[in-house]
């Protein structure tokens, strides 16, 4: 849970005397739970409605515990359900109207059926996601048209299964591959991407086939959490490189 002190250093006594916080204090208090927030992020989440922090006379952002809170529901979904800032945006305003709403269960795992509370969002999930998901639920996840999605299964980004449903995180792809058009990264400039990614899932199987095949149940079982922390592993390398070709420090 978020701690929201009444205010800062450099906050001015009037802010200070009305609980309201600079940005720099929003972002020590954000920065225990979330230490890769950044001032940038939050004035872009201002942007895009997610949050209206107040403005003094000479226009400083004053942030009430509301705002920081708020935020904090912001990152949560972001980080824990891979959920556009569209939807989270009528989530909260919804749940603020005092109605009952619903995540979905999609990206990483939470619970089954059909979602879970947004005021359940700080408790534990009570169960694993579900597999799969059908297309409408996953254009409504992702916020995309139809149109972007077959776009973009024809470049092999996102690729149904045999039944016509996706794994759920096709979601956190689309939600991807969404984000970086908005900076002007075509579709078609991730096919790369894909391939250097199958090629790493491909390593990984080689790695842990032996497990699967192996005849003890319990080493068959451990095939999966072998898989799981190699994943996790190439993603940061994957990242780590990326940095290091830029020649830059992300947050």
């Amino acid at each position: 849970m978020l701690h929201t002190p009444s205010g800062g250093a450099g906050s001015g006594t009037a802010a200070a005397d009305s609980g309201l916080m600079s940005i720099g204090t929003v972002l020590n208090v954000l920065r225990e739970e979330f230490p890769e927030v950044t001032v940038s992020k939050i004035r872009f989440l201002e942007s895009e409605g997610l949050i209206e922090p107040q403005r003094t006379p000479s226009g400083y952002r004053k942030f009430s515990a509301r705002d920081v809170e708020r935020l904090g529901q912001v990152l949560r979904m972001q980080r824990d359900h891979y959920l556009p800032l569209k939807v989270i945006r009528e989530h909260l305003d919804a749940l603020e109207r005092g109605e009952e709403v619903r995540l979905p269960s999609l990206g990483r795992s939470r619970d089954a059926g059909d979602g879970e509370p947004l005021g359940d969002l700080l408790g534990e999930p009570e169960g694993p996601t579900a597999a799969r998901i059908g297309r409408e639920e996953l254009l409504s996840a992702s916020g995309i048209c139809a149109e972007q999605l077959a776009e973009w299964e024809s470049y092999g980004l996102v690729a149904p299964l045999a039944d016509g449903t996706y794994e759920a995180e096709a979601v956190a792809v689309a939600t991807l591959v969404a984000e970086l058009g908005r900076h002007g990264i075509e579709p078609r400039h991730l096919r790369v991407m894909k391939a250097a990614a199958d090629r790493e899932a491909g390593l990984v199987d080689q790695v842990v086939a032996p497990l699967r095949r192996h005849r003890n149940p319990q080493t068959r079982a451990h095939a999966e959490a072998r898989t799981k922390e190699l994943a996790g592993l190439a993603v940061k390398l994957h990242a780590a490189l990326v940095q290091s070709a830029l020649g830059v420090r992300l947050p």
